[in-house]
Formats: structure tokens, C-alpha cells, sequence
């Protein structure tokens, strides 16, 4: 059996090289009034709910006498269902999430690891477990599974131009969030939307963008790159494409709205030069269990 000090060895090891992105995910997530948020179903917990009228059939033990006494009817008090959620999160790491249109400003990247990890704090720590897709393990509830979310995202590995999502062993009736820019080939993402909806999983597309990306402040002689390098357009009159490039990201992130309302999901977009901590908001009452 493993020993109380081998575990905290283990954690430690795991953390060491973590520090900075540790902190101020956990500085945020702190930043986060966090009360203990329940289920508003009847069902297994500890907390009181509401009372119901006595049916046929329910014990004598479950009758609340105090509640019943004050009535002419016989009362159960139920309690506030609490069961743990399981949530996969999948974040682009791709070479197109490198991008940053300020020097003093965090990339796509920085900005979907710092809120993927404060999310994972402020679930796991309300009871929920978390998996992180790149890991491929089941969803967990630990604060050892936090340092592995961590030490994933401090890992440097190859990747392509744009990411497209796979989830595998999604369970049913959980819940999901993709964090992307989208700025890839969408066939992938309905595909799995697709798969997801046939398990009953609901979640959200959250769409980082660059506030460069958005405003398109570009003009005369450009150089337009992607982060790979395998995409490479010059123009003369950047500023002749700015109307086609808005019209075409309007109807990006039209196509994502409609692919969310199709699947039950939820699409929210999201600026990388806006507040972190209303967007952990958003993101963390989004994931809440509805019904």
C-alpha cells in the first residue's frame, strides 16, 4: 500500500515545475466566490431540499413529525440531490492558439490553460471531477488530478496548424467543454458534437480570439502567416480585406452558435484582452447541471 509520504513525494514531483501557472490559476479561481452550489433535485444528499406530502408506501421513518405536526397531513422532507458531475474539457494546443496581437498580452493558449485549470479547481473542489482529453484518463476528483491537468499543460509537444476535437470515452449524460479559437476546418467539431449529443453530453464551445483577430486592424503592404508557417498570403491593400475577413469570422461564429443550439450545447465567445474572471464566471455557472 502506498504510504501517505510516497503520495505527497509523488505530488510534489508533479507540481515542481508548475508553480507560476498554478498560482494564478488558484489566484483566480479564489477570485471566485465559490458557495457549495446543488443539484435542485431530489435524490441522495445531506442538504434539505423541501418537504412533500406522505405518499403509500413511504416509511414511517422518512415522515418529518415536526413539519407533520403543524398540519393535517403527514410531510417527507427531501434532500437536495448532490450527486458528483463528471466534466472533459479539451483545449486547443494547437500552433494557431500561439497567437498574441500584443507583446503584453497573453496568447490564446496562456489564456484557455490559465481558465481551463481555474475551472478545474473551482469543479473539482465543489465536489465535480474533471478530465482533461489530452490525458485520455477518466474524470477524477483529486487534487493530485489538478497537478496532472497542470503538468499537461506545461508539456511542450508537436502539433498542427489547428486543432479539432477528440474526446474519447465521453460518458453519458456528462458534461463538456472544447476550448478553441475555431479557426480550423469545422467537419471535426460537428463529428464530435455528433457523438456527444448520442450520449446525452451537453456542454460548451468557448471561442478564444486575439482582439487583433476581431478589429482587423491592418493595412497596406501585410504579411499574413499562420503560426506553422504553412499558410502565407501577401497583399498590398490589407485594408481592401478587412469587410470580407469580418463577414467571414461573423459567419464562423455564426456557424458555431448554430452547431450549439442544434446539439443543446452553449457557444460563448471570448476575448483574450477581456477579464479572466468574468469569463471563469460564465464558464463555471454554464457547466452547472441544469435538470
Amino acid at each position: 500500500m502506498t504510504s501517505a509520504a510516497e503520495y505527497r513525494q509523488r505530488a510534489e514531483a508533479l507540481s515542481a515545475p508548475l508553480p507560476p501557472l498554478l498560482a494564478e490559476a488558484e489566484h483566480l479561481a479564489q477570485a471566485v466566490l465559490l458557495g457549495f452550489h446543488g443539484r435542485r433535485r431530489a435524490g441522495m444528499g445531506d442538504e434539505f431540499w423541501q418537504y412533500r406530502p406522505a405518499r403509500d408506501g413511504d416509511e414511517a421513518r422518512l415522515i418529518d413529525w415536526r413539519r407533520s405536526g403543524r398540519s393535517d397531513m403527514h410531510f417527507v422532507q427531501e434532500k437536495e440531490w448532490q450527486a458528483a458531475q463528471s466534466v472533459f474539457i479539451w483545449l486547443d494546443e494547437s500552433q494557431s492558439m500561439g497567437f498574441s496581437g500584443d507583446k503584453n498580452r497573453s496568447t490564446k493558449l496562456e489564456h484557455g490553460r490559465l481558465l481551463s485549470l481555474a475551472l478545474s479547481i473551482l469543479l473539482i473542489r465543489g465536489g465535480e471531477r474533471v478530465a482533461l482529453a489530452s490525458l485520455g484518463t477518466p474524470p477524477r476528483s483529486s487534487e493530485l488530478q489538478l497537478l496532472r491537468i497542470a503538468q499537461s499543460f506545461a508539456m511542450e509537444r508537436e502539433s498542427p496548424d489547428y486543432g479539432a476535437p477528440e474526446v474519447r470515452n465521453l460518458l453519458p449524460h456528462s458534461r463538456a467543454l472544447f476550448v478553441s479559437d475555431f479557426m480550423g476546418d469545422l467537419a471535426p467539431l460537428e463529428a464530435q458534437l455528433a457523438k456527444a449529443a448520442d450520449r446525452g453530453v451537453r456542454g460548451v464551445l468557448y471561442q478564444l480570439l486575439d482582439p487583433q483577430e476581431e478589429a482587423f486592424p491592418f493595412d497596406g503592404r501585410t504579411i499574413f502567416e499562420s503560426m506553422g508557417k504553412t499558410l502565407r498570403h501577401e497583399t498590398l491593400k490589407a485594408g481592401d480585406l478587412r469587410d470580407r475577413y469580418l463577414q467571414r469570422l461573423a459567419e464562423r461564429k455564426a456557424r458555431l452558435d448554430d452547431l450549439a443550439h442544434a446539439t443543446g450545447w452553449q457557444y460563448e465567445c471570448h476575448h483574450t484582452g477581456d477579464s479572466a474572471q468574468a469569463a471563469l464566471l460564465w464558464l463555471y455557472g454554464a457547466l452547472e447541471r441544469k435538470g
